[in-house]
């Protein structure tokens, strides 16, 4: 399994000199498989770039949503393959008891904030709301499960031949406890990533600034290791980066926290472009 990110920012996408190394676009992560097979994790403003390189002789690509907030579907619009003819794209995400998936993309993907509405889009697209469970997509095994963020949010576990990668990108799992302890039994999300290879997890604020914004759905950096350690994640990639901070910032924070994250869990920021071989 191959795990590329290819958006790495919170919030809004900032782009210049200043977040070069870490990125400005907003969520979103390619997965892999060994036979070829495509998962896009978020179509936030990072998809764009990743659909523009897409070999042309791929017909298939699944995109699993987290959530509807804009930073993780502003750049479905931008994705090349949904202006193909020849290509089939199936988009999953969070269900919902009053409105299907794709009347909800469909208040973005229409005018006024798109020109172009989701029925006029020529490729073979097919909308699912995500079951809350296991269900599979080609060779990958996927579970899925509702996670502690404003509106209705999934995270998600990729499985491919006895290896998981868990992504959760925007996640509180502190809200209602000053401490992260006991039984992760009762943490939001832990299933999903218990014992992970590689665990994508929302580390937008320092322990300073999450005093001030306990609710809004994201984590500390101090509770993103706290996490990864109660679940037993082999490696935690710090995701979702806070749109203010540029990159001297997050070498900053991340240094800081590089001593609370004991062995066997690795801290890794994460940055546009890396890759990771999960094999």
């Amino acid at each position: 399994m191959k795990v590329t990110l290819w958006g790495t920012r919170g919030s809004l996408p900032e782009a210049g000199i200043p977040t070069v190394r870490y990125g400005g676009n907003t969520s979103c992560v390619a997965v892999e498989g060994r036979s070829g097979q495509l998962l896009v994790l978020d179509a936030g403003s990072g998809i764009r770039r990743f659909g523009a390189g897409l070999d042309p002789a791929v017909r298939e690509v699944n995109i699993l949503l987290t959530h509807l907030h804009m930073d993780h579907i502003q750049g479905l619009g931008f994705f090349k393959p949904l202006f193909s003819p020849q290509a089939r794209v199936q988009i999953w995400g969070p269900p919902s008891t009053t409105m299907h998936l794709r009347e909800r993309l469909g208040r973005y993907l229409s005018p006024p904030l798109f020109p172009v509405r989701i029925r006029e889009l020529p490729c073979d697209l097919i909308l699912n709301d995500a079951p809350r469970g296991e269900f599979q997509i080609g060779e990958f095994r996927v579970s899925a499960d509702f996670v502690c963020h404003p509106g209705p949010t999934l995270g998600f576990r990729i499985t491919e031949n006895g290896r998981s990668l868990a992504y959760l990108p925007d996640h509180e799992p502190a809200l209602g406890s000053t401490r992260l302890e006991g039984n992760p039994d009762w943490i939001s999300g832990s299933a999903l990533a218990r014992g992970a290879d590689l665990l994508i997890h929302d580390a937008q604020y320092t322990e300073a600034d999450y005093d001030a914004h306990v609710g809004w759905g994201h984590s500390s950096i101090g509770h993103a290791i706290s996490f990864a350690s109660l679940a037993g994640a082999a490696k935690l990639v710090a995701f979702h980066h806070d749109p203010a901070r540029d990159d001297k910032e997050i070498d900053r924070i991340m240094q800081e926290a590089a001593s609370a994250c004991e062995p066997p869990c690795e801290l890794i920021a994460g940055e546009e472009g890396a890759v990771f071989e999960i094999a």
